[in-house]
């Protein structure tokens, strides 16, 4: 059995960049002293003239971009999730946000996967923070096939939009024929009747192989991947709802204000079903192997199947 391919999501977007430069001449790219850990150097190298290093001053580079926006370029914010979300909240909102600028913000390094940058850069609220911008679409993508896509995308899509990639590489999951990407669209992994397992990011992949596990148990699970948060698939959510009447939600993320908190409004409205968040439970992330801590926070397919397990029964 040949080994899955692994490729970090903050790859693809560097790549994604460069191949969509090529057919976008008024795209533009500026980072903050990162550009060799946000892959941002990637298009550097192939278009030196359409990329500003901003230094390490994250709230200057996205009013520079606000501005740069409103000239009719498509700028690409890049920085990690702690200093893009985080740091420039304030920019991203009042500079961005408010004028519907069509500013795109790449945010490298997001979640616990960052890994031994401990606490400090592990940004676990980010997906909180850009939700309730008005009018900003969050998209929190799976695999290398998908990220691509997303970037391609943001552009094509007319305002502002955060798109969040990992340190870690992760499976690829997407490469199939009739892959499709669409903004505001979740995607049905794996049909189930017991319980349905909403995932998003690099939980998709591991959710996909917790729901193998269940399988040897007898739990029928459903997987939906959800690429973008907001604005979030309801129609997709509720009907699975319906079906399995159970669902669980996985993310590497703070169960507070992340995708368990958009789905939990969505169905409390619509139609009010067991709910069960997996992700980061209130607690700030800690410096270790990616790896170990995915397995420690309970975010890996065995802490997964654990819990969903747990729910069902």
């Amino acid at each position: 059995m040949s080994e899955v391919k692994k490729i970090a999501t903050r790859e693809s977007y560097g790549n994604a960049l460069v191949e969509c430069g090529k057919d976008f001449d008024n795209l533009v790219v500026l980072d903050a002293d990162l550009a060799a850990a946000t892959k941002t150097g990637i298009f550097k190298k192939a278009y030196p003239e359409r990329h500003i290093d901003c230094g390490i001053a994250e709230c200057n580079m996205v009013g520079i971009a606000a501005g740069l926006a409103a000239t009719g370029k498509i700028p690409f914010v890049s920085s990690f999730a702690m200093f893009a979300a985080g740091r420039a909240f304030e920019q991203v909102r009042n500079s961005v946000g408010y004028p519907k600028l069509n500013v795109k913000i790449g945010a490298t390094h997001a979640g616990i996967s960052v890994g031994e940058d401990g606490a400090t850069h592990q940004c676990n609220e980010d997906i909180a923070l850009m939700r309730t911008i008005p009018g900003m679409v969050v998209i929190n993508p799976s695999d290398d096939v998908e990220a691509k896509a997303a970037v391609r995308a943001a552009i094509e899509h007319e305002g502002p939009v955060y798109l969040r990639f990992g340190r870690l590489a992760t499976p690829v999951i997407n490469d199939v024929p009739d892959y499709k990407f669409e903004i505001g669209k979740g995607v049905v992994l794996k049909e189930g009747k017991d319980v349905t397992i909403v995932a998003t990011g690099l939980c998709v992949g591991e959710s996909l192989e917790a729901a193998k596990k269940l399988a040897e148990d007898g739990i029928d699970a459903k997987v939906i991947n959800i690429h973008t948060i907001k604005p979030l698939d309801e129609e997709l959510i509720i009907a699975a709802a319906k079906e399995t009447g159970k669902v669980v939600t996985v993310e590497e993320h703070s169960v507070i204000g992340g995708l368990g908190s958009a789905v939990c409004d969505c169905l409390s409205q619509n139609c009010p079903t067991p709910v069960c968040k997996i992700g980061v439970n209130d607690v700030f992330g800690e410096s270790g192997p990616a790896v170990k801590l995915i397995a420690k926070y309970g975010l890996d397919s065995e802490g997964i199947y654990t819990k969903v397990k747990a729910f069902v029964k």
